[in-house]
């Protein structure tokens, strides 16, 4: 009759112990999970920023003659015309000693599916050089042809300025503008369409100051 009284400390003892294991092993988890996210962030940090570098030389190439400090960026103040609510960093590019390009990060806050990123390359003129995506949610197969490796539509900025086309003219041809849309896409394309048209429109007010 006695039994259960005694077997109820060693209850308590082996209880106290699988608490203190699931504690520790909660610790555990949590702390490799922790250094696995901040290992993983630098490396993806790291290599966008590989990548940005990348597309910066393919915007201003050097073969071209195009000089490219890409470690003494532009801190320019807050656009938030181009998507920026704070200071930014741009780039300008030099040709035979004297500045040739203007590369400027732009983000298209109205994708399909959140921000589209990119980087526009202005000729000092005010025609764009070139544009490229950085990143993007965009819906595989449809709204990602905005990426050069899926289409050539992103190379139609090419050359490009406010006055070809005309202002009203920068949205996509089923607004009746100058740009192509993607079958079954419209919203992508529209986003950076418009998104250039107002980097073009922030450089002719802002030039003076910048040159």
């Amino acid at each position: 009759m006695n039994q259960p009284e005694k077997s109820a400390p060693r209850l308590g003892s082996s209880l106290r112990k699988s608490v203190l294991g699931l504690v520790l092993f909660a610790l555990v988890t949590a702390g490799a999970v922790s250094v696995t996210k901040l290992l993983t962030a630098e490396r993806i940090t790291n290599n966008r920023a590989e990548a940005e570098a990348r597309l910066l030389l393919e915007l201003a190439p050097p073969a071209e003659g195009y000089q490219l400090d890409l470690d003494q960026p532009l801190t320019l103040p807050a656009a938030p015309e181009l998507g920026h609510k704070d200071a930014f960093q741009a780039h300008l590019a030099y040709r035979n000693d004297q500045p040739a390009l203007l590369l400027l990060p732009v983000i298209a806050p109205d994708g399909y599916t959140g921000n589209i990123e990119l980087l526009v390359a202005l000729q000092l003129n005010g025609k764009v050089q070139g544009v490229r995506v950085t990143q993007h949610l965009e819906t595989p197969g449809l709204g990602d042809k905005i990426e050069e490796k899926k289409s050539d539509w992103i190379h139609s900025f090419e050359g490009r300025s406010l006055e070809n086309p005309e202002p009203e003219d920068w949205t996509v041809k089923k607004e009746g503008g100058e740009f192509d849309q993607f079958t079954g896409a419209t919203i992508t394309p529209r986003a950076v369409v418009h998104a250039v048209k107002r980097s073009l429109i922030w450089y002719q007010q802002e030039k003076g100051q910048l040159l």
